[in-house]
């Protein structure tokens, strides 16, 4: 689901991965779900290689997937049992402008760009 799209799913590079256990495709599957249209961010290199999860560091401050990247730029991201919770309750939307990263999820807030 590539277009003109107001949500970018950051997930993990291993796409064929879909089972329910895997927190990437359960993120992925619940927007599909509720019919959100999104573009996949696909990170680089193998799963597990967290250094060269440059893209998403710099989005969410974290180099944890899945995260949910919003089209003013703020993102979401907790634990994927709980993004899916969010999203199939219907308050994904409620996340936008928020800080870069969910509290709650052990990450700290990106502190604002400088000019």
């Amino acid at each position: 689901m590539v277009g003109d799209v107001g949500v970018k799913l950051h997930r993990c590079s291993a796409e064929w991965v879909k089972f329910g256990g895997h927190p990437c495709w359960r993120v992925e599957k619940a927007l599909q779900n509720v019919e959100i249209e999104y573009e996949i961010i696909s990170g680089p290199g193998m799963p597990w290689q967290r250094k060269q999860r440059t893209e998403l560091i710099r989005v969410t401050g974290q180099d944890r997937f899945p995260a949910i990247q919003f089209e003013d730029g703020s993102v979401y991201r907790e634990e994927s049992k709980d993004m899916v919770a969010t999203i199939e309750s219907g308050k994904l939307f409620e996340k936008a402008g928020g800080s870069a990263v969910d509290e709650a999820a052990g990450g700290e807030p990106d502190a604002p760009a400088s000019a």
